[in-house]
């Protein structure tokens, strides 16, 4: 006579997760996490510091993909790992979790953002306009080639998987990279801005826009979906046409 049991269901298999602990001298360390549905690389991080590893580092905020502040190395790849869906990046049921490369690593999956940060600062990533508080709002054709081109890069937030996916910053440190590019080019296409001469001087040195190979990863990697590769490319364009003042 058949058995009118129901099948047992076969548990899944835990997920073999290896993280980067300590700093730029550390290791891996390995840990087996439960499988959940739609269950996220932070997820997974999470669960290893509340019940495995209450010492583990690392940045979160929004968990929905808006701040970027989870922004980790994901079986070598830079992502969010907010939206990274174990699913997708854990076919064999491993993952290799580290911090973002091109950064210093402060602690377990913590780097330090300052020099990131500071390149923005080289790049004149700062709006400098000229009307006060007392004048009327500047009016800006949404329409206008400019303001197209802005749009087309504005939405970056900075959370540099950009920067950790360029092989140029790794070549050299000094590079500005393009993020920092990217939001030089918003700015130089910003008609109330009046730092344009003084910015694209910035961009235009060893370490600035030329440098750029075209490798197009920061393009590929971005979460947003931006292409600094685009900007970096009218930045080069905008200089040769551009008589001004050049560093050497």
């Amino acid at each position: 006579m058949a058995s009118t049991d129901a099948p047992a269901q076969t548990a899944a298999r835990p997920l073999a997760v290896s993280i980067w602990r300590g700093k730029a001298k550390g290791g891996f360390v390995r840990y087996e996490v439960p499988r959940l549905p739609s269950q996220t690389v932070l997820d997974v991080v999470t669960h290893v510091q509340r019940h495995l590893a209450p010492d583990l580092s690392y940045r979160f905020a929004c968990r929905v993909g808006m701040c970027g502040s989870c922004a980790m190395t994901v079986n070598g790849l830079a992502r969010w790992t907010c939206r990274t869906h174990v699913a997708k990046v854990a076919a064999q049921g491993a993952l290799e979790i580290a911090p973002l490369s091109n950064l210093p690593v402060i602690k377990d999956l913590v780097t330090d953002m300052s020099g990131f940060f500071d390149k923005w600062a080289r790049a004149r990533g700062q709006f400098s306009g000229s009307a006060t508080r007392h004048e009327p709002f500047a009016a800006v054709d949404p329409g206008s080639s400019r303001r197209r081109a802005v749009d087309a890069a504005i939405e970056c937030i900075g959370c540099a998987v950009c920067y950790a996916s360029c092989d140029v910053v790794s070549w050299r440190p000094d590079y500005l990279g393009p993020a920092a590019l990217n939001r030089a080019w918003t700015l130089v296409n910003d008609e109330r801005d009046v730092a344009r001469a003084e910015r694209l001087a910035a961009v235009s040195g060893d370490a600035g826009c030329h440098a750029c190979h075209t490798h197009a990863s920061c393009t590929e990697r971005c979460p947003k979906g931006l292409s600094p590769t685009a900007g970096i490319a009218g930045l080069k364009r905008t200089i040769a046409r551009e008589p001004g003042p050049r560093r050497p």
